[in-house]
């Protein structure tokens, strides 16, 4: 590993410093000398050691990743670039920078992206557009990693010296461009991690998690602990309605806290979709935080992190006796910016940042507490001894902020009462709010309030009575001793730097909530040390990435919270997820044998939509709670069966594609998606009964085509919750952990060949699956599923066994849906087969020639193309065209034997040119029917041109054929096909041949029946005049051939045929 820097280089920026342009661009750079990461380890060496080459080998994919996406990078002009103090060429390369603020510029990227530590830049001298641009003749390739933002400016570390400093220096116009690649922070600290002080190399959460296998006796209790009385141990958690599962669970990490004889145990929770993993461990934490338990909560990411502070801030605020007194002992780390705070308001006052502004203001030593609480008294024990001062001041021109009008001793008091009172109720309730209860006793909060009370009643008298009445003097005299007692008992410090009252918050907090990465700042933010560390979904945290919390100093206990059956944590680089990188501690042990703890009753999902994933993915363990199981459960936000608990919804006619940022997309299943919420919208705004649906897919091509067709389609559909009716479109990744009370499934995915891709992985199918409470609709592509051999192709089996199996294009808006965006998409290949969705009910078959296809294909306009398919579904319905736009192409002259019909399209600038044909259909016995061929769409002008083609075709058709194919029969005002079952030649057929109207009623009948007195003269038995095979020397059998004869002559025979048409059209128009 030494020949590519894994152990040799002093930090990983440096390594990343190292690579050139071409490393970087490199895929295969680390091919091969990435070792998979062992399941055991021999020592704490070798354990931190295993990481290192595959962290190196994902750093690289995220850099190369950033480098593919270069022209949506966002970057900003510099400003001024100067050397900081600390600049060692030829090693270390500081700089402090300043970007220019972006103007009025159309991009949004400046707008959404701030600079902060941690960042990956690359320096240009163009704004790129391409990765060439990274590498320029008088811009080498330069990177630049933010140590530090202060108030706009950037301490950052280049990897080459920056050679047009100077120039810039020197006020010269030379453009330098920050463009931002990545960010590194988390990266970083599992470097540093897996690179230790020597003393915290050796710890023993480390040593335990690293032993070559789970020990037997690893989940005995300790025979000293069983001895002592367990109802001391769990303070009050019956009210709570927990299962027995849960509050084992809880119980049993008590009494592992409790126990003082054993250390480094770690504990499993395994907590499946729906089952209260949450709940449970707020619970656990407010049991911790009552019992004084010094405890760490980490999980991998901002989000469950503060998923589980709402958690556990609603629990403990319905214990606390006086409003917000105690939380103090809870605190909340992370960027306010990046946690979108002004948006959680309800964390504020756990909120670290939050927390050390409010308590600067409190230690302030001119307005906050200790100064307050003085001035007060001083004021209610000698108010004209104050106002002597604040005379004496003005005269002396001490004091400018009193210089205002001269203020009556009535009118000072007054004043200086209302400005102290104000700072001392903000002191007051920021103390009691956010002072650790270790800091600030429940005795100095009841004196406080009882102080506040005091306080509020001298308000009032001053606000009725003068300065000196005998009431007013009581109130004083009764208030006084209690703020003086105050001022002996409670004062805090005046500390004049912030980073003073952090640690002062961090080192007396009970209960910490940070992701696994950033706590890392307690390694020098906190000096106390912590008894416990819980990690909340545990199963998505890379193993490496644990070790940061691992390390904390003073911890004997761990709890593992998870589910590794659930997407584990993302991997960028296909080496380094082959080598097991991404893997959890939690999986890891798991895999070695070590026991755990199942929440077993499931709370979310109805169960038709739980009985899949749990014998597919929980081997029948968990149990459907009776709430899930109640009739109030079942929700019929729709009608129909399709729209029940649980449902497949097959897309046939779908069509995978790449779409945004090289992902794929099936436009047909978007539009079905935005069909089915445009309906829920609709029957909301009817029934008003709330809703929330989500919709989700694997791919974020697709989440995006929907969140767009959304926005288009049915605006007023994606609400606030608040409305009763909201609608979320996320990736499956990014909804775990999240919940619905409808969920669709976008799944993707349609070919011929059963490929999923990534769709195959049983984690992230059993996440999809089980985000719905009421109702969970998947949509995908049967054909696909059953041929993939995956999850997917048994669900689909299981749908159908079930009765829960259904076709899009069987309900009448879905199929709209499909029909309207393989019109827009011009998907003929789809549309123009008689399994089409437009013709699949039809009662007329319908056929397409190549020549209409192709002529289709070469047709733009989008309207033409829905005006056609248009005409065609009424044929298809059996239609009656209106006489002013269809015409029958020889009707009365002989040409094309009457067969062929042509349909005006929209203005009746182009022809639809069809006609009816038999078509063989096998069976029990052999049966020909009637069938619509189209034949093509051209010009009303050029539709003599394909009536000379057919009329070739039609001449060597049977007076039986085009009998049979001009045979009428009429349901209504529909024309139905004919059928006739035939013995033995299926297109000459006889006269006594079975003949049925392919009718759905019974009152169907032929208008050119052979038998009737129809002026049509069709019966095979009579001396037909259109048949070219007859030897009658009719006129009718000499015109036939004479156009025959005619046709073999290139121009003349097309002027002839022209001619009749321009016949034929004229008559139509003068309704000869």
């Amino acid at each position: 590993m030494d020949n590519i820097g894994f152990g040799t280089a002093a930090s990983l920026i440096d390594l990343v410093f190292s690579w050139s342009i071409q490393d970087a661009l490199n895929p295969i750079l680390y091919k091969g000398q990435i070792k998979k990461i062992p399941t055991i380890f021999t020592s704490t060496a070798h354990y931190y050691c295993s990481f290192v080459a595959p962290l190196v080998e994902e750093t690289h994919a995220d850099l190369l990743s950033a480098m593919s996406r270069l022209s949506r990078a966002p970057s900003y002009q510099l400003h001024s670039i100067e050397s900081e103090t600390n600049y060692r060429a030829p090693t270390d390369f500081s700089y402090k920078i300043v970007l220019r603020k972006p103007g009025n510029s159309n991009q949004t990227d400046v707008v959404t992206y701030k600079p902060q530590a941690g960042d990956l830049a690359a320096l240009t001298d163009v704004k790129p557009t391409c990765i060439s641009d990274l590498n320029r003749p008088k811009m080498p390739y330069i990177l630049a990693y933010v140590q530090s933002v202060d108030d706009g400016k950037l301490s950052v570390r280049s990897s080459k010296p920056i050679m047009i400093e100077q120039d810039m220096q020197r006020n010269k116009h030379i453009d330098l461009f920050f463009v931002f690649l990545t960010n590194l922070t988390t990266n970083v600290r599992i470097w540093n991690a897996l690179h230790p002080n020597p003393i915290l190399a050796d710890l023993p959460i480390i040593n335990k998690v690293i032993q070559m296998n789970v020990s037997k006796n690893d989940e005995k209790e300790c025979a000293v602990c069983l001895s002592e009385n367990d109802s001391v141990m769990i303070p009050s958690i019956k009210s709570y309605n927990l299962n027995d599962s849960q509050e084992a669970a809880i119980t049993s990490c008590i009494k592992t806290w409790r126990c003082n004889h054993q250390n480094g145990h770690v504990k499993l929770i395994w907590g499946p979709p729906g089952t209260g993993k949450t709940k449970t461990v707020g619970l656990l934490l407010l049991v911790l935080l009552r019992m004084k338990c010094r405890t760490i909560t980490c999980a991998p990411t901002l989000i469950a992190v503060m998923e589980l502070a709402s958690r556990v801030m609603r629990l403990v605020s319905g214990t606390l006796e006086y409003e917000t007194y105690g939380l103090g002992d809870i605190v909340l780390l992370g960027s306010s910016e990046r946690m979108g705070m002004d948006d959680h308001e309800n964390l504020l006052h756990v909120f670290l940042e939050y927390r050390v502004e409010m308590l600067n203001k409190c230690f302030s030593p001119s307005t906050g507490w200790n100064a307050s609480l003085s001035s007060m008294i001083d004021l209610l024990q000698d108010p004209r001894g104050q106002y002597g001062r604040y005379v004496t001041h003005r005269v002396l021109g001490i004091n400018q902020d009193d210089m205002d009008d001269p203020l009556t001793l009535e009118g000072f008091i007054k004043k200086r009462f209302f400005q102290y009172n104000e700072q001392l109720k903000f002191c007051i309730v920021n103390l009691y709010t956010h002072l650790p209860t270790a800091r600030i006793s429940l005795q100095v909060v009841t004196d406080m309030m009882v102080a506040l009370d005091l306080l509020r009643s001298i308000e009032t008298l001053l606000n009725r009575y003068d300065y000196g009445d005998e009431i007013l003097s009581i109130a004083t005299k009764t208030c006084l001793p209690v703020l003086e007692s105050l001022a002996r008992s409670f004062r805090v410090p005046e500390y004049i730097h912030k980073f003073m009252i952090k640690n002062l918050c961090l080192d007396n907090a009970y209960l910490l909530f940070c992701t696994a990465s950033s706590s890392s700042k307690l390694h020098t933010e906190r000096t106390q040390e912590l008894d416990l560390l819980v990690i909340d979904e545990a199963a998505q945290l890379k193993e490496c990435e644990s070790t940061i919390p691992f390390q904390l100093p003073g911890l004997r206990q761990v709890v593992l919270v998870g589910d590794e059956r659930q997407l584990p944590a993302m991997i960028r680089s296909k080496i380094s997820g082959e080598a097991e990188f991404g893997r959890s501690m939690f999986e890891r042990l798991v895999f070695l044998g070590k026991k755990k703890h199942l929440f077993n009753v499931q709370y979310r999902m109805h169960p038709a939509i739980s009985s899949f994933p749990n014998k597919e993915f929980y081997d029948g363990l968990i149990i459907d709670a009776p709430m899930v199981k109640h009739r109030s459960h079942e929700k019929d936000f729709l009608h129909g069966n399709m729209y029940g608990a649980y449902s497949f919804i097959n897309i046939a006619y779908g069509k995978e594609k790449f779409g945004h940022l090289l992902s794929k997309m099936n436009m047909v299943e978007v539009a079905v998606v935005c069909s089915i919420v445009g309906i829920l919208f609709k029957e909301f705004n009817a029934t008003k009964q709330r809703v929330s649906i989500g919709v989700i897919s694997p791919y974020a091509a697709q989440v995006h085509a929907i969140e767009e067709k959304l926005k288009q389609t049915n605006s007023g559909c994606c609400r606030s919750s608040d409305s009763g009716f909201s609608v979320r479109v996320r990736s499956v990744d990014g909804f775990q952990g999240g919940e619905e009370d409808v969920l669709i499934i976008s799944t993707v995915r349609s070919n011929l060949n059963g490929s999923v891709g990534f769709l195959s992985n049983r984690q992230r199918a059993n996440v999809a699956l089980t985000r719905g409470r009421h109702c969970l609709w998947i949509l995908g592509n049967e054909t696909t599923f059953i041929k993939s051999n995956s999850v997917w192709t048994k669900l689909v089996l299981d749908a159908k066994t079930r009765g829960c199996f259904f076709n899009a294009h069987e309900d009448k808006h879905l199929n709209e849906a499909i029909t309207t965006t393989l019109i827009e998409l011009q998907q003929f290949d789809i549309l123009l087969t008689m399994d089409s969705p437009l013709f699949k009910h039809a009662k007329w078959k319908i056929c397409f020639s190549k020549d209409f296809k192709k002529s289709m294909s070469n047709i733009k306009d989008k309207e033409v193309h829905k005006q056609t398919i248009k005409v065609m579904e009424k044929l298809a319905s059996g239609w009656h065209d209106n006489e002013k736009k269809k015409m029958t192409v020889g009707d009365d002259d002989g040409c094309c034997f009457g067969l062929l019909q042509v349909s005006l399209i929209g203005d009746g600038e182009l022809s639809l040119v069809w006609s009816v044909e038999l078509e063989m259909v096998k069976g029990n016995s052999e049966w020909v029917i009637q069938v619509l061929k189209v034949w093509d769409i051209v010009p009303l002008l050029d539709v003599a041109k394909v009536a000379q083609k057919l009329h070739i075709l039609f001449a060597e058709y049977t007076v039986e054929k085009i009998s049979r194919c001009r045979y009428q029969c009429t349901e209504g005002n529909l024309v139905v096909p004919m059928k006739w079952v035939v013995e033995d030649n299926p297109i000459e057929g006889h006269e006594d041949d079975k003949m049925q109207c392919l009718s759905t009623s019974g009152d169907a009948h032929s208008n050119l029946n052979p038998s009737s007195n129809s002026n049509s003269n069709l019966n095979p038995s009579s001396s037909s005049n259109l048949n070219p095979n007859s030897s009658s020397s009719s006129p009718g059998f000499h015109y036939a051939i004479a156009i025959a004869i005619i046709a073999i002559f290139g121009s003349l025979s097309e002027n002839y045929i022209n001619l009749l048409w321009l016949i034929t059209l004229l008559k139509r128009k003068r309704g000869l």
